[in-house]
């Protein structure tokens, strides 16, 4: 059974680099969000907002938290987004049912509860998985976990993103004394 397992999350990986690489890489001249220039842009939301795509990283990241007792999984809004929706389902389904979502804003609004981190009501206790669709400076996932440490006092175990570009975020991530553990690699696609 374990060994079938393996084997479809092994044929979920392949076909999700397939998709990511066909849908969300482009080549030209960018300017990223941490500022620096790029010969490529990986622009995540073409496959986490993708039925197909969500489905294959919704279950890839449900198996990375699996056995690891996560109570809480989010991140910056809007890369997190769509990647806490596709694990919710596929959490549940492996038998992760009460596993709280949360999105944290880039900034807390002026106006009905003003609160900075949405979702059911996190807890000091929780242990966290922080998510985000890449990693460069690594500074969206930096963002959220100072956000879930400082105001609730969560221990941010894990940082998971459908692509680390290699260039330092992991670094600066993992000094904070989070795990990263991506489901790609810009090497999987050069």
């Amino acid at each position: 059974m374990e060994t079938d397992n393996r084997a479809n999350l092994t044929k979920d990986w392949e076909e999700l680099r397939r998709l990511v690489k066909e849908r969300s890489f482009k080549f030209g001249d960018f300017t990223l969000t941490s500022g620096k220039k790029s010969s490529y842009y990986f622009d995540g939301k073409q496959v986490t907002l993708y039925a197909r795509g969500a489905y294959l990283l919704g279950r890839l990241m449900a198996a990375k938290i699996a056995g690891e007792n996560i109570q809480a999984v989010g991140g910056l809004t809007l890369g997190a987004d769509p990647m806490a929706g596709s694990l919710a389902v596929s959490a549940y389904s492996a038998g992760m049912p009460d596993l709280k979502l949360f999105i944290v804003r880039k900034e807390v609004k002026g106006h009905g509860t003003g609160k900075r981190i949405e979702g059911p009501a996190l807890s000091p206790e929780d242990r966290v998985v922080v998510v985000d669709d890449v990693i460069t400076s690594g500074g969206s996932i930096i963002k959220a976990i100072e956000a879930v440490r400082s105001e609730v006092g969560c221990e941010v175990v894990k940082a998971i993103a459908l692509v680390d570009r290699l260039e330092g975020g992991t670094e600066n991530i993992e000094a904070l004394g989070v795990k990263v553990d991506p489901i790609f690699t810009i090497k999987d696609f050069m």
